[in-house]
Formats: structure tokens, C-alpha cells, sequence
């Protein structure tokens, strides 16, 4: 049975949004995070580089992101010409919570022998204090063009950093942040799930922490994880993300079994990210209505925080937003 469409004052709210896509000649984005029926309504499903970079090859004139905030500023910096909306500006994140641009500052004149190789959760205002973005996908690539003896800051997400220094032999100087949503995964209730589930592979997301990516069989970005579900000859899967990316797994394979990782007490929503969920279907409809609430860029700092996004363009190549898959190889094993 289908759902009901959603009203506001008694619209259909979805023929209203296609009616505004019309009329202001915009592109919607939607990352694998959102609510299957933003996603279902999207020009582009994917993960934030890639959904801008799309947006940016677009005629569009708006750009709707129903994402988190750094998003839509990525968003801004690869087309300032045009006008990007995020439906609710609250919807932030963590990471980029965890790393204030003074203290990230700081932070960067406390260690003036390192580069800082920075992860692309972050404001405008940190990509600009840092010397490359990276993405969960380009982030080895980018570390194996470094010589080795190259002092590195990254941040602002700890668990990667970890993940890649473990992987890679990189020392590396990591900021203490985290993503909320893969801390909040539960190791006992993994292997649980893992027992109840012999043979079923574990996909997870480099945010996550060590002791969940030592039991997983394949860490990779979303759309590696994606991808390696899809081509997987396994029927049943375990995964370690954001639950909201199985949406796409179950329309692309439905004869497939996808469970998500539990939190602490196994059935908690503590996996599912809080300031994703804050877009939804009636706010993209006023935001298309109004052109509001925008994301606004000073041009110096649009042009700052350009120049490590196009650092990573030129070193990563063909590998932005697509995703090298493969088990977790540790320095030693």
C-alpha cells in the first residue's frame, strides 16, 4: 500500500515541488543519509562531493541539497553563480562541530612543520585553513602522493585518520573528532548480530571505530559500500553506516537481506543521524518556495576553501566519489 502524500495546509506537497523544480530550474540533491522519500524524489542520490559536482555540470539555476550544512557550502564553492537552499539550516554535523575554525587555527600554528590534510565534514572555514580535502574514498590515494617523511595534521575525524594511519604506516597528528552516528555502533551487539548471521559480511564506513572495523569485511565510503553490496554474491549483509543508505541497496537488489548495525542496546535509533533528519519533505518545499534558507559564501573564503578542494580533484583523479573497496589491511598484518 503506498504511502499517503504529504500535505501542508492541504497541497500535495509532491506535486508542488515538481511544479517549483520546473519553475525555478532546479536540481535536487539528496545523500544516501535522507529519508527514503527525499531520496525517492531526487535528481541525484550519492555522497556530498559527488552530489556537488553533479550540481555543478548541471544548467541548473538552484541547487536544492537536502544533506547536512558543510554540503551545501561545498556546494556554494563549486557554483557560487548558482543559489543553493538547504531546507533546514540547523542540519549540521558533528565533525564539523567538533573542529571551530580559531581552534583548528590554533591548532595548525602549534605544528607549523605539518600540512593539514583534511577531511571533507568540515566548514567552509576549515577547508580554507587546510592544505587538502580529502573524501573517505580519495583519502589513501591523496596519502600515498605525500613523501613519507611529510609531517600530517588530520582531522577532524579521528576514526578515519586511525583507519588510514593503521593502513597506510602514516603517523599522523589526528584532531579529536567524531561522527556520532558510526561511535554509536555497539561492538557486542555486532557480534551478535554476526553469530545469528554466519557468513553474512559486515560493510562499514571508515568514521566508524577501530574496534567495529576490525570486524568488518569491507571498509569503503557510502558508495563503495553501495557498490560492493550490489555485486556481493551474498544474500545477507551487515551494515555499518548510517541506516538510511540501505533504501538504495533494497530497490537496486530486493531479493537481498540488508541489516543495519545495532546500537548500544541493539535497538536503538542512535545509529540514524539526527541533523539529516531535520530535512524533510515539507521544508524542501519551502525552501523552493522562498529560496530560503540560502547558503551565502564571503568570495575570499569561497576562493580559500576552493583551492585544497581542487588540490584533491587534481591528485585524486577518476577515484573522487567512487570508492576504492577492500578489506581492511593494517601496516604489519
Amino acid at each position: 500500500m503506498n504511502a499517503p502524500t504529504p500535505s501542508l495546509r492541504g497541497l500535495d506537497l509532491l506535486a508542488e515541488i515538481e511544479r517549483l523544480r520546473r519553475a525555478r530550474n532546479a536540481v535536487i540533491l539528496a545523500h544516501y543519509y535522507q529519508a527514503p522519500e527525499i531520496q525517492d524524489l531526487a535528481d541525484f542520490v550519492g555522497d556530498s562531493l559527488d552530489l556537488s559536482r553533479k550540481a555543478a555540470s548541471t544548467d541548473a539555476d538552484v541547487i536544492a541539497f537536502c544533506g547536512v550544512r558543510f554540503m551545501a557550502e561545498t556546494a556554494k564553492i563549486l557554483s557560487p553563480e548558482k543559489i543553493v537552499v538547504l531546507p533546514d539550516m540547523a542540519a549540521g554535523c558533528s565533525l564539523e562541530d567538533s573542529c571551530p575554525p580559531d581552534a583548528f587555527r590554533a591548532f595548525r600554528q602549534a605544528h607549523p612543520d605539518h600540512i593539514a590534510l583534511t577531511y571533507i565534514n568540515c566548514s567552509a572555514s576549515v577547508k580554507a585553513l587546510s592544505d587538502i580535502i580529502v573524501t573517505s574514498s580519495s583519502a589513501e590515494t591523496i596519502l600515498a602522493q605525500l613523501p613519507q617523511d611529510q609531517k600530517i595534521i588530520f582531522g577532524p575525524d579521528k576514526n578515519l585518520g586511525g583507519y588510514l594511519a593503521r593502513k597506510t604506516g602514516r603517523d599522523m597528528l589526528l584532531w579529536p573528532g567524531v561522527c556520532i552516528v558510526h561511535e554509536a555502533f555497539s561492538e557486542t551487539e555486532l557480534l551478535k548480530l554476526k553469530a545469528e548471521h554466519p557468513g553474512a559480511p559486515v560493510l562499514a564506513h571508515p568514521e566508524c571505530p577501530g574496534h567495529i572495523l576490525d570486524h568488518a569485511d569491507i571498509v569503503g565510503s557510502t558508495r563503495a559500500i553501495l557498490d560492493y553490496a550490489l555485486a556481493s554474491p551474498s544474500e545477507t549483509m551487515i551494515v555499518a553506516t548510517e541506516p538510511h543508505i540501505i533504501h538504495q541497496m533494497e530497490k537496486a537488489a530486493p531479493h537481498k537481506r540488508f541489516i543495519g548495525a545495532p546500537g548500544a542496546d541493539g535497538n536503538c535509533n542512535c545509529n540514524m543521524c539526527p541533523y539529516m533528519a531535520l530535512n524533510t519533505i515539507e521544508k524542501l518545499y519551502l525552501a523552493l518556495r522562498d529560496l530560503a534558507p540560502r547558503v551565502e559564501l564571503d568570495e575570499a573564503l569561497r576562493l580559500a576553501a576552493k583551492k585544497p578542494l581542487e588540490r584533491m580533484l587534481a591528485m585524486a583523479g577518476g577515484t573522487v566519489g567512487k570508492g576504492d573497496v577492500g578489506r581492511p589491511v593494517f601496516a604489519g598484518d
